[in-house]
């Protein structure tokens, strides 16, 4: 059978770092605050001429560089993103001609955090169906530009970033031993969509409108959630939480993440953090931590890498494969 195998990674950052030394100048908060409760100790954030396609175009670059292929080697692009450049096109389009890329398809997906989960399910079917070759997986936000300032409850959590991966065709014994993605699971429940949301868009306000959330009851659904689909992506593989080399989630709040590993069995020593420096940047987070941790060294080929991910709808997913 045809695997999606992670043939480069890539990653961009805006200029401007913002500390929480910062931000106790902008709103009533403090460093020690923010770090207890959120494990966040900065965020960058988008400056003059920085969008979301512009630093989904320049991780798309570098994770082409990483894979040592040219823009048009690429057959597909599926951008994860909640704040696009315009309500239409989509930025998928804009990424796709900054590359110099004539051919193919491009296209965003909106689920929030679990943007890039969804969008690497996606792109997965696509080249097991034979539809696509080599695909660029990216997630891109700057969610800088739908926070409320003055609110301390949600300006301190969110980042803004970009990050991509190129997935390729390969052939597979069709076993748990495969290089590539293995398994994928999705889930969405619309009757938690008040929790976590925008007050905006162009069917109702006709502005994008501000983040609000109830911080508690995300909270309090997030690890059951997470586990969730999780469990399924074990059951699906015969894999175990021992078998996991390498668990990289959404990067929303540390308390989350090492809830959601203690529950699972694995040990913080596996777990790719990133939220401290990037804060929450939604469906960057995911191909953020990737970057940083294949760059680094800690993944390696033959690494199990397992992605899980929860945001607003509520939607949640999880990636397991072999890197």
């Amino acid at each position: 059978m045809i695997r999606s195998v992670v043939r480069g990674v890539g990653s961009a950052l805006p200029r401007r770092v913002l500390t929480n030394q910062e931000m106790e100048s902008m709103v009533d908060t403090t460093d020690e605050w923010i770090v207890q409760r959120t494990g966040i100790r900065q965020r960058y954030i988008a400056g003059e001429g920085e969008t979301t396609a512009s630093l989904g175009e320049a991780a798309a670059r570098d994770a082409l560089a990483d894979a040592g292929l040219e823009p048009g080697d690429i057959d597909l692009i599926v951008l994860a993103t909640s704040t696009p450049d315009n309500t239409f096109p989509a930025s998928a389009v804009d990424i796709q001609n900054r590359l110099g890329i004539r051919h193919g398809a491009a296209f965003d997906i909106q689920a929030v955090c679990t943007g890039f989960v969804y969008a690497m399910t996606t792109a997965d079917l696509y080249i097991k169906s034979g539809m696509a070759r080599r695909a660029l997986v990216i997630g891109a936000e700057t969610f800088s530009r739908i926070l409320d300032w003055n609110d301390r409850t949600t300006c301190v959590l969110f980042g803004d970033g970009a990050g991509a991966v190129v997935l390729e065709g390969k052939e597979g014994q069709g076993t748990a031993g495969d290089q590539g993605i293995l398994t994928a699971h999705l889930r969405s429940d619309g009757t938690h969509k008040d929790k976590l949301y925008v007050d905006g868009g162009p069917s109702t306000t006709g502005k994008a409108g501000f983040i609000h959330m109830e911080g508690r009851e995300v909270f309090k659904h997030a690890v059951g959630m997470i586990t969730d689909v999780i469990y399924d992506a074990f059951n699906a593989t015969g894999i175990d939480a021992g078998d996991i080399d390498w668990l990289v989630p959404h990067q929303a709040n540390l308390r989350i993440i090492e809830g959601s590993a203690r529950k699972l069995g694995i040990p913080m020593e596996k777990v790719v953090v990133t939220v401290d420096k990037h804060g929450n940047t939604s469906a960057a987070s995911i191909p953020l931590a990737l970057a940083e941790a294949a760059r680094d060294g800690r993944i390696k080929r033959g690494d199990l890498v397992l992605l899980e991910a929860m945001g607003g709808g509520f939607t949640w997913g999880s990636v397991l494969l072999r890197w």
